[in-house]
C-alpha cells in the first residue's frame, strides 16, 4: 500500500464531497447556472480521479511494477484539472476581474496529465501484469 497517496486520495474524495455540498448549497444561489454547472465539473473529476488512486493505492501491492509515479501523477492532474476550475469559477465570480485567468491553461494540463497517467498505468497492467 501507497500510504501517502491512500491518505492523499481519502483527503481528495473527503474535500469532493465538501466541495460539492458547498457548492449545492452555498453557490447555488449566488453562482449563474453555467459557473455551477462548471464547478460541478470539477467536484465530480475530484470524486471519481480520487476513488481511482485510492483503489490503485490499496492495489499497489498486488502490482508487478512500481506504482508511487504513476500515482503521483494521478493525485497531481486531478488537483491541477479540479482546482484550476474552482479557481477560475470562483475567482472570476467573487473578484470579478480577470486575476486568475492564469488558471485557464492549467486546467487542460491536468487533464493530459490525468489521462497519459491512466493510460502509463494501463499499458504496464498489460506488459507487467499482477504478481
Amino acid at each position: 500500500m501507497e500510504k501517502q497517496t491512500t491518505f492523499l486520495a481519502g483527503l481528495m474524495i473527503m474535500l469532493s464531497i465538501v466541495f460539492g455540498a458547498f457548492g449545492a448549497h452555498a453557490l447555488k444561489e449566488i453562482l449563474e447556472p453555467a459557473q455551477l454547472a462548471t464547478f460541478e465539473v470539477g467536484v465530480r473529476y475530484q470524486g471519481f480521479l480520487s476513488m481511482g488512486v485510492l483503489f490503485l493505492s490499496l492495489s499497489s501491492q498486488r502490482m508487478a511494477f512500481p506504482m508511487k509515479g504513476i500515482l503521483w501523477a494521478m493525485l497531481i492532474g486531478m488537483f491541477l484539472f479540479s482546482f484550476s476550475i474552482y479557481g477560475l469559477v470562483l475567482g472570476r465570480h467573487f473578484l470579478a476581474s480577470k486575476a486568475f485567468a492564469f488558471l485557464g491553461p492549467v486546467t487542460p494540463i491536468g487533464g493530459a496529465i490525468s489521462i497519459i497517467s491512466w493510460c502509463v498505468f494501463l499499458f504496464r497492467l498489460l506488459k507487467y501484469g499482477q504478481q
